[in-house]
């Protein structure tokens, strides 16, 4: 049994639609593939069909584990959150110490994770040095660089 991984309705809808897509289109897709390749003739020596048998498994193996993804998957019942402390699906405002630039995160499962989007994992070295702090500590986050020592402005659901 895989890890309980806690995501928001939409979050959770996206895995599911993935999946479906995977196992209806990826599925027909790669058997067209096959099929044609095996058209092709001899099948002993036909790259053709040996890459596409190749992607199948390849398909084989994401959807399995998307399967377990969504099988353990939770949705995160917000109003059971404590909400003066960074968390999942918490919106956190921190100030670098050493620079004072400033930036706004949400922390959230690792498959929703998108740092483009302003979403970290908080299983990622800025989401675990994060977690649990209040307003005005101070959050050290180890990372490649050195310990980085961040102020926790705001914290928002």
């Amino acid at each position: 049994m895989g890890t309980i991984q806690y995501y928001t309705e939409e979050g959770l809808k996206r895995l599911k639609d993935e999946l479906q897509m995977l196992r209806t289109k990826g599925r027909t897709d790669i058997s067209n593939q096959i099929a044609e390749a095996r058209d092709k003739g001899d099948l002993s020596e036909n790259a053709e069909y040996d890459a596409a048998k190749d992607a199948q498994g390849h398909l084989e193996l994401k959807i399995a584990k998307l399967e377990a993804v969504v099988g353990n998957a939770r949705i995160l019942d917000s109003s059971q959150l404590d909400t003066s402390k960074v968390g999942i699906l918490t919106t956190v405002k921190i100030k670098n110490i050493k620079n004072g630039m400033t930036v706004t995160y949400t922390l959230v499962s690792e498959e929703e994770a998108d740092l483009k989007a302003g979403k970290i994992s908080l299983a990622s070295p800025f989401g675990k040095g994060l977690i649990g702090k209040k307003v005005g500590e101070i959050a050290e986050v180890v990372a490649p660089a050195g310990t980085l020592q961040f102020e926790i402005l705001d914290i928002t659901f």
